[in-house]
């Protein structure tokens, strides 16, 4: 099932990320953006808020502590492979050679942006993943 994206509609975002600046600045680059932002500090928290609460999309950082970012996509995945509803995700990493890239959409994710986040990359794959 595809969904569409707007700049005119809001969207609910998990933001899964172990440092408080890249939270703050990401809710920043959201709310410029018109969307809301739930965030959490690690991907066990995203799991847990990700069964408690629907989300457009999740932005989760690749290296966090108790569960990573790749952790928690792989569980995320394993979950709606089992019959939960589809959340597409985007991985934000400082990690940004070409094969990061690659490795990370193979491993399940829907997209990638590059920290520090900035507002038209963001949107770029906000478009580009929820089309």
């Amino acid at each position: 099932m595809s969904q569409s994206y707007s700049t005119n509609r809001a969207l609910r975002v998990l933001v899964a990320d172990d440092n408080p600046v890249n939270l703050r600045v990401a809710t920043r680059v959201l709310k410029d953006m018109g969307h809301s932002g739930v965030l959490v500090n690690d991907g066990d928290k995203a799991l847990k808020a990700l069964e408690a609460q629907t989300f457009d999309v999740c932005l989760f950082d690749v290296t966090m502590p108790v569960l990573d970012g790749i952790g928690a996509l792989t569980e995320l995945r394993r979950r709606e492979a089992a019959g939960r509803r589809r959340t597409p995700v985007i991985m934000v990493t400082a990690f940004d050679m070409p094969s990061d890239r690659a490795r990370l959409l193979a491993q399940g994710a829907d997209g990638y942006v590059p920290k520090p986040l900035e507002r038209a990359a963001l949107e770029a794959e906000l478009q580009r993943v929820l089309r």
